[in-house]
C-alpha cells in the first residue's frame, strides 16, 4: 500500500516569544523541522507534502534539500484547514495518509511503523496515535467503545464536558487515513467550535457517522509525542533528542561488532 506523509509547518509558535516560525527554532543545533523530515524520508513514503503559512518562504529555504513538495496555508485556520491544502498536491495519489507536525520531533520511528501496521491490519478509515498522560490537561481525548482499539470520539479540551475532562488518554496529533476518507471527509467539517478553527479531528466524526471504523494505537512512551509549544519545551525536547541520538549511535555500533564477529 503506497504512503504519503503531510507535515504541518504553518505555525507562528506565539508562545515560543519569536517572531521565528516555530518549526524553525533550533534544537541542538538544528531546525526542529529536520527532524520530522528525516524520520518521514526512514519511512519510504511516495511523497511529502509540507504544508508552510508563517514565515513560508524560510521554512521552504530551510527545507529545500529535502525530496518534499509545499502546500501554503494562508490564512491559518486550524488542522483541518492546513490539511485541506495538501489536497492539490495528493489529488492523483491511492493509499494512506500519515499525517505528522513539524514542531513534534520525538515520535519514534517504530511507533510510525506499528501505527502504520495496525492501521492497514484493522483495515481502518482511521487510526489516531494516542498516549495516557498524567496530567491531560490541554489535550484532545479519545474515547473508546470499552477496552477495544476502536475509537466513538476524540473532543478537542475546550469542548470537552466534565467527564470527558477525566479520560486520561489523549490525542497525540499523529494519524493515518486512507486518502478517499480523509480529503471527502475534510469538505464536511465545519467550524462551529469553542476557536472558530477546522479542526483535522472533526473528521473522525464524519467517519463515526458514515459508521466508517477509527482505531486508536496507544504508544507506551509518552514522551514521543510531546510538541513544542514554549521554549523550556523546546529545551526537553533537546534533552530527549540527544538520548535518542545516543540510543541510535549504541544501537548501530553493536550492529556493527555483531557483523564484525560473524564475519
Amino acid at each position: 500500500m503506497p504512503l504519503a506523509i503531510v507535515i504541518m509547518a504553518a505555525g507562528k509558535g506565539t508562545r515560543m516569544k519569536s517572531d521565528l516560525a516555530k518549526v524553525l527554532h533550533q534544537a541542538n543545533g538544528r531546525p526542529v523541522i529536520e527532524y520530522v523530515l528525516e524520520k518521514s524520508e526512514t519511512l519510504g513514503p511516495e511523497k511529502i507534502v509540507l504544508i508552510v503559512g508563517h514565515q513560508a518562504d524560510k521554512v521552504k529555504e530551510a527545507t529545500k534539500h529535502y525530496p518534499v513538495e509545499w502546500a501554503l496555508q494562508e490564512p491559518q485556520l486550524g488542522t483541518g484547514h492546513a490539511v485541506m491544502q495538501a489536497e492539490g498536491n495528493l489529488c492523483s495519489f491511492r493509499g494512506d495518509i500519515l499525517i505528522l507536525s513539524g514542531d513534534a520531533p520525538l515520535v519514534n520511528i517504530s511507533t510510525l511503523r506499528e501505527l502504520i501496521a495496525r492501521h492497514r491490519m484493522e483495515n481502518a478509515a482511521a487510526t489516531v496515535l494516542t498516549a495516557c498522560l498524567h496530567d491531560p490537561s490541554g489535550y484532545g481525548r479519545i474515547v473508546r467503545y470499552g477496552n477495544s482499539d476502536t475509537v466513538s470520539g476524540i473532543v478537542e479540551h475546550k469542548d470537552a464536558s466534565p467527564e470527558e475532562l477525566l479520560v486520561r488518554e489523549i490525542n497525540s496529533g499523529v494519524y493515518v487515513f486512507r486518502t478517499d476518507t480523509l480529503f471527502s471527509s475534510l469538505k464536511q467539517i465545519t467550524n462551529n467550535n469553542a476557536q472558530q478553527e477546522y479542526y483535522l479531528t472533526d473528521v473522525f466524526s464524519v467517519c463515526f457517522e458514515k459508521g466508517e471504523k477509527v482505531c486508536a494505537f496507544q504508544t507506551a512512551n509518552a514522551d514521543e509525542i510531546k510538541g513544542i509549544n514554549t521554549l523550556e519545551q523546546l529545551r526537553e525536547a533537546e534533552r530527549l533528542l540527544l538520548q535518542e541520538g545516543l540510543q541510535s549511535e549504541m544501537h548501530q555500533a553493536s550492529g556493527l561488532m555483531d557483523d564484525a564477529e560473524k564475519s
